[in-house]
């Protein structure tokens, strides 16, 4: 059983600053590309920002130059720093990874969801 635990959400004021971490654990022979998405009340998940195993990175055009996403492939842990954040940002955040528990089956992995909300 793989398993991937969010800390770091909380309460900010706009223009703000907050770090969110992923930890995944369980058996787990590698991971591919990692991410975080959020959903905001009455609209649909969103893709925030993935990195690939290599550190690609991609950003939703939303968070750019504000947010960076990283990983510590010893760790299984990916983080995201959120700059200068806007009462927009507000949401549950979620990490993902994708996760190989063999040589060739892998699938996609949710944490439980972190708030996030940002105060005007």
């Amino acid at each position: 059983q793989v398993q991937l635990v969010e800390s770091g959400g909380g309460l900010v004021q706009a223009g703000g600053f907050l770090s969110l971490s992923c930890a995944a654990s369980g058996i787990i022979s590698s991971i591919n590309a990692m991410g975080w998405y959020r959903q905001a009340p009455g609209k649909q998940r969103e893709l925030v920002a993935a990195i690939t195993s290599d550190s690609i990175t991609n950003y939703a055009d939303s968070v750019k130059g504000r947010f960076t996403i990283s990983r510590d492939n010893a760790k299984k842990t990916v983080f995201l720093q959120m700059n200068t954040l806007k009462p927009e940002d507000t949401a549950v955040y979620y990490c993902n990874a994708d996760v190989y528990t063999g040589s060739t089956y892998h699938k996609i992995y949710w944490g439980q969801g972190t708030q996030v909300t940002v105060s005007s």
